[in-house]
């Protein structure tokens, strides 16, 4: 019989440790792997920010000497009563600083994140078919200005379609930064006055004529009206991805460019997207947007369904793209 020799055990435990080191370095470069794949919340944030930022319109003009008007890039007329602001109170003269952003079409919604959803009387939120969304602050030496005075917008129809005398105003509620809902001001009797601080919308042949007295973020929408029974839909996203650095978008189909819903609850614990209210007409056909951050770019997919009772749509990772900003804009906009 053979004896066998007693490995030296000095030895084994120098094998046992380089063995548990060599694992623990797997598992890290493994995490790290990982997780460089999921972007963080504030690089979804940043891309969302810069996106807006490239939508945005800046002017200069003189307050304290009567109307100020300007043309934007897209042919709208901003008209401000530029002897109506003030600045901690006081009345403004001399030179300003005008913010504006115009969004006509549903790449633009999706990038910047201002889909349309609206709140209906009952609280929860549809979606809105939109004649343009619109941005507007002034400020001097870096100090917010308030208007007390009537700012109005001649919007040119052919942006959005032709003039839809269904379009009302509403005004933007970002109370929640990741999820802008848009509001209809409650109207005030003709009688009473103040109708254009709260907002309304008047019609020519080629424009809608918007007034309203208060900064910030306006629209000219209304619902999209459809009969079919509504349900409520669920989407599943890569693993890695939530609400914090991902979004799910829904564009209907025939509703042109100038719609886009959203998808702004999150379940964490069955790690689901879904529109809570029920408002997704069964038999609609219409297509599921992914999209997320990349290393500066945007990562999406798209998957075209008809929707059915309580239906559940998952994305794979395998079916993304990474695409630049203005290529992510050109892709949803192609969706009809």
């Amino acid at each position: 019989m053979k004896t066998q020799k007693l490995k030296n055990p000095i030895q084994n435990l120098k094998n046992a440790a380089l063995l548990f080191l060599a694992t623990i370095t797997l598992v890290s470069c493994n995490k790290d792997e990982i997780s460089n794949l999921n972007p963080t919340a504030a690089k979804f944030a940043t891309i969302r920010e810069t996106a807006l930022e490239h939508q945005t319109q800046r002017f200069t003009a003189t307050a304290g000497a009567g109307a100020i008007t300007l043309t934007s890039a897209k042919g709208v007329i901003i008209t401000l009563n530029g002897n109506a602001l003030t600045k901690n109170g006081n009345p403004v003269t001399g030179a300003i600083d005008i913010t504006y952003v115009e969004i006509f079409d549903k790449g633009s919604m999706l990038v910047t994140n201002k889909p349309t959803m609206g709140l209906m009387t009952n609280g929860n939120k549809s979606i809105l078919k939109s004649g343009g969304e619109f941005f507007i602050s002034a400020s001097q030496a870096g100090v917010a200005l308030v208007s007390t005075g009537v700012i109005q917008l001649q919007v040119p129809a052919t942006l959005t379609g032709t003039v839809d005398t269904g379009m009302v105003f509403w005004t933007g509620n970002n109370s929640d930064e990741a999820n802008l809902v848009w509001e209809q001001p409650v109207p005030i009797p003709a009688n009473v006055g103040g109708g254009q601080e709260r907002g309304n919308v008047a019609f020519n042949h080629t424009n809608y004529n918007v007034t309203f007295g208060t900064f910030g973020w306006t629209n000219v929408d209304r619902f999209i009206s459809d009969p079919r029974p509504k349900t409520t839909i669920l989407v599943e996203v890569p693993a890695g991805y939530d609400d914090t650095n991902c979004a799910i978008y829904l564009s209907y189909d025939g509703e042109g460019q100038n719609a886009l819903a959203k998808l702004d609850t999150y379940n964490p614990t069955t790690e689901q997207f879904s529109e809570h209210y029920g408002q997704i007409p069964v038999g609609l056909a219409c297509h599921v947007i992914f999209a997320t951050e990349d290393n500066g770019n945007w990562r999406f997919a798209i998957k075209a369904v008809t929707v059915a009772a309580g239906d559940v749509y998952t994305f794979a990772m395998s079916e993304t793209n990474v695409v630049t900003e203005a290529q992510l804009i050109a892709a949803i906009n192609a969706i009809q």
